[in-house]
């Protein structure tokens, strides 16, 4: 898994693996940044991290190698992105392209980019939701693996929506990767099949 930040959707997962029925397991934590909670929960509960910071590379492409290979250390089935800030390049995807996944606080293909809940709330829809997909070299453009739907209310703004949009976001994820961990899936050009 990969953190950015506070880690509740890791913690979400790291909880769910707790129940040997799950059927997935957290293999390692890596981050972009140090001091952050997200590490914190990961070494409580006794999961090995990694730490790569993009200042710390003469460039973007020596860190996106680096991180890479730090995942491909810990020989994971899945990444999963859980709230990591940074954008995946050739080098990771090369490695990891259809088993990196990440989720959105929109429901996709609306609203893609950094303000997904805001967008959503601007645009004055009824429903917003939480997407979680395959990244792919796009901004938030992969196959759609699933979807939560969440209902705007009148009095909403972007901070009581957004975490709302948290909530079905970890739900989803949860739900989501165990099922991935336990059927296997594939994908098939946009579509994201599990089970057999």
């Amino acid at each position: 898994m990969l953190v950015s930040g506070a880690g509740t959707n890791l913690q979400a997962l790291l909880d769910a693996c707790a129940d040997p029925a799950y059927g997935a397991e957290v293999v390692a934590v890596g981050a972009d940044r140090d001091g952050i909670e997200g590490l914190a929960r990961a070494e409580r509960a006794g999961i090995p991290t990694f730490v790569h910071r993009v200042s710390d590379f003469a460039t973007r492409e020596e860190w996106d190698a680096a991180m890479a290979q730090a995942c491909a250390d810990h020989d994971p089935d899945l990444v999963v992105s859980a709230g990591f800030m940074k954008l995946a390049g050739p080098a990771f995807l090369g490695r990891f392209g259809g088993r990196y996944l990440n989720t959105h606080p929109a429901l996709l293909p609306a609203f893609p980019g950094m303000h997904g809940a805001a967008d959503a709330l601007a645009y004055g829809v009824k429903v917003a939701g939480a997407t979680l997909f395959v990244v792919d070299p796009g901004v938030d453009t992969g196959p759609i693996v699933a979807q939560a739907a969440v209902p705007v209310e009148d009095d909403d703004t972007v901070e009581t929506l957004h975490e709302r949009i948290k909530v079905a976001e970890r739900t989803m994820l949860v739900a989501t990767v165990g099922r991935l961990a336990r059927e296997g899936f594939a994908v098939e050009g946009r579509r994201v099949r599990i089970g057999s």
